[in-house]
C-alpha cells in the first residue's frame, strides 16, 4: 500500500509528477485519436482501431467529435502550464496546493468523460460531467487570478534588474495578471455560444464558415474564441520562459511592457470580432507585433546566457565567431526553445499576417479547399510549436543529461520543424504551383511531415517510458523529485 501511495503523493503533489501525469495523458489521446486521421485511414490502420475498440463515429458528428477532442488536448495544456507558474511564481504555499488540485481533478474529469462522451456513445452523463470539469478549470482560474495579484504588499520586488514600478509593482507579474484575466474573459467566448447548443446553435468548425457571408455573432464568438485563447497559451507560455531563463536587465524591462501593451490590444481586437468584425483583424495585427517584438528580446537575452556559461565553463575568455556559435549550440535543448520561438514566426505569425493582408486580393481567389487547408495547418502548426517548447522544458526538468539530451533536443527540434515547414509549404501551395501541377508536391511536403511528426511522437513515446519504468523502481529519479518539491517519503511537507 505504501508502494502505492509513494507514487501517488508524487504523480498528483509534486509539479513535476503533475506535468507528468498531464503530459502522459495527452500522449495517450493522441496515439488513440491519432490512429483515425487521414495518413492512418490509407494505411487501412483505422478501420482496424474503431472496430477494435468500438468507436461510434457517426459521420453527421465529426464536427462535435473534433471539438471535445481539441478541447480535451487544450484543457491538459493549460494546466500544464498552470502547474508551472505556480511553481515558478511566488504563490502561497496553500493556494498553489488548492488551484493545482482544482485544475487537476477538473481536466481530468473533462477529457475522460468529453472523449467518452463523443467517442463511445452519448452518455449525457458523461456530457454533464465533461461540464462540470470546465467549470473547475474556470474556478482554478479564478484562484490563480487572487493568488497572481500584483499589486499586494508581499509581491512588491525593488531589484534594478527587473521591471517594475516606483512603488515595487512587479511588471511581469502585471503580465501575468493581464494573461490570466484576459484568458478567463475569452473562455466566455466559447462557453456562451456552448450553451446554447441544440437550442438554434449548432456546432461547427471554423474552418468550414470561412467564406460564409454572413455570420451570427455566436460564430463569430466560437472563431474569436479560438484565435485568443491559442495565442494567451502562447503568452503563459513566454512568461514561463521568462522565468526559466532568468530573464532580466535591459532587455526585461523593455520585453515585459511590450507582452503587456500586445496582450491587451490582441484581446479587444478578438473581442471586436461580435460587435465590429472588419476592425478586429487589423487591431490583432497591431497587437501582435509588441508581443512579436518582447519574444525576440527574450530569445537574444537566453541565447546570450547559454553562450557566456558555456564559454565559462571552457574558460574561454576572448572567443571567436565559431567558439560563440559552438556555445549556443551546445544544450540544443534550451537554444531549440528559444528557436521554436523564432521559427513560429516564419511558419505561422508571418504567414498569418500574409493572409490577412491579401485576403482578397490572393487567398480568396483560391478554391474554399484551399484556404481552409491553410487554416487548419496554421492552427495545427501554432499548437504544435507550443507543445514541442513544453516537451522541451520537460526533458530540462527531467534531468536529461550528456548525449541523451542531444539527441532528445535536436531530434524534437529538426524533426518538428522539418514537418512544420512542411506544413507552411503545403498550405501556400497554391502560390507555388497550380491544381494541376501540385501533386508531386503535395506527395513530397506531406511525407516529411509525417517523417517529422513521426520522430517526435517516437521521442516522446520513449520518454515516457522511460519515465513509467522510473516509477517501478525503489529509488528512481520520482523519488528525487519528490524530495525537491519538499515530500518525504510518506507524502507529507518537510519541515
Amino acid at each position: 500500500m505504501k508502494w502505492i501511495t509513494e507514487r501517488f503523493e508524487f504523480l498528483f503533489r509534486s509539479t513535476k509528477g503533475l506535468v507528468l501525469v498531464a503530459i502522459a495523458l495527452i500522449s495517450l489521446v493522441t496515439v488513440m485519436f491519432g490512429m483515425l486521421s487521414g495518413p492512418m485511414d490509407e494505411l487501412g490502420v483505422k478501420d482496424v482501431i474503431v472496430r477494435a475498440l468500438g468507436y461510434d463515429l457517426n459521420p453527421a458528428e465529426r464536427e462535435g467529435r473534433i471539438i471535445i477532442l481539441y478541447h480535451a488536448i487544450a484543457m491538459a495544456v493549460v494546466a500544464i502550464e498552470t502547474y508551472l507558474i505556480t511553481a515558478l511564481y511566488r504563490i502561497k504555499p496553500e493556494a498553489q496546493v488548492r488551484i493545482n488540485a482544482t485544475i487537476t481533478f477538473g481536466y481530468i474529469l473533462s477529457l475522460v468523460f468529453g472523449l467518452w462522451f463523443a467517442y463511445f456513445g452519448h452518455n449525457y452523463v458523461f456530457h454533464g460531467i465533461f461540464i462540470a470539469g470546465q467549470v473547475l478549470i474556470f474556478f482554478a482560474g479564478i484562484q490563480l487570478l487572487v493568488a497572481v495579484w500584483p499589486w499586494s504588499r508581499e509581491a512588491r520586488i525593488h531589484d534594478p534588474e527587473l521591471a517594475h514600478t516606483r512603488s515595487g509593482v512587479d511588471l511581469e507579474r502585471v503580465a501575468l495578471f493581464i494573461m490570466a484575466l484576459t484568458t478567463l474573459l475569452s473562455v466566455l467566448f466559447g462557453a456562451v455560444p456552448g450553451s446554447l447548443f441544440g437550442n438554434g446553435f449548432e456546432s461547427f468548425l471554423a474552418e468550414d464558415i470561412i467564406r460564409q457571408p454572413v455570420k451570427s455573432p455566436l460564430e463569430r464568438a466560437i472563431v474569436g474564441h479560438l484565435h485568443i485563447m491559442l495565442t494567451l497559451i502562447a503568452v503563459a507560455l513566454t512568461l514561463i520562459l521568462c522565468r526559466w531563463f532568468g530573464f532580466k536587465g535591459k532587455l526585461q524591462k523593455w520585453a515585459i511592457p511590450l507582452l503587456m501593451i500586445g496582450t491587451i490590444i490582441i484581446a479587444i481586437g478578438v473581442w471586436m470580432i461580435v460587435p465590429y468584425q472588419p476592425a478586429a483583424h487589423i487591431i490583432i495585427n497591431v497587437g501582435s507585433m509588441p508581443v512579436l517584438v518582447a519574444s525576440v528580446l527574450l530569445v537574444i537575452f537566453g541565447w546570450r546566457k547559454i553562450t557566456r556559461q558555456r564559454l565559462a565553463e571552457l574558460g574561454i575568455a576572448r572567443p571567436g565567431f565559431l567558439q560563440k556559435l559552438s556555445a549556443l549550440f551546445h544544450d540544443p535543448i534550451k537554444f531549440g526553445a528559444l528557436w521554436q520561438m523564432i521559427y513560429m514566426n516564419f511558419v505561422v505569425t508571418f504567414l498569418g499576417i500574409f493572409m490577412a493582408v491579401k485576403l482578397d486580393e490572393i487567398i480568396r481567389t483560391w478554391a474554399h479547399r484551399e484556404e481552409r487547408i491553410a487554416l487548419t495547418g496554421h492552427w495545427h502548426v501554432l499548437s504544435g510549436i507550443i507543445a514541442t517548447i513544453i516537451l522541451l522544458y520537460y526533458a530540462d526538468l527531467s534531468g536529461l543529461k550528456g548525449r541523451v539530451r542531444q539527441w532528445f533536443g535536436w531530434v524534437v527540434v529538426l524533426a518538428s520543424d522539418l514537418a512544420f515547414g512542411a506544413v507552411a509549404v503545403l498550405e501556400t501551395k497554391r502560390l507555388y504551383v497550380t491544381e494541376l501541377n501540385q501533386q508531386p508536391l503535395v506527395d513530397v511536403v506531406i511525407i516529411l511531415g509525417d517523417i517529422g511528426l513521426f520522430s517526435v511522437l517516437v521521442l516522446l513515446g520513449v520518454l515516457m517510458f522511460w519515465r513509467l519504468g522510473d516509477l517501478f523502481t525503489r529509488s528512481g529519479r520520482w523519488k528525487k523529485e519528490m524530495q525537491e518539491t519538499g515530500l518525504n517519503s510518506d507524502g507529507e511537507v518537510q519541515s
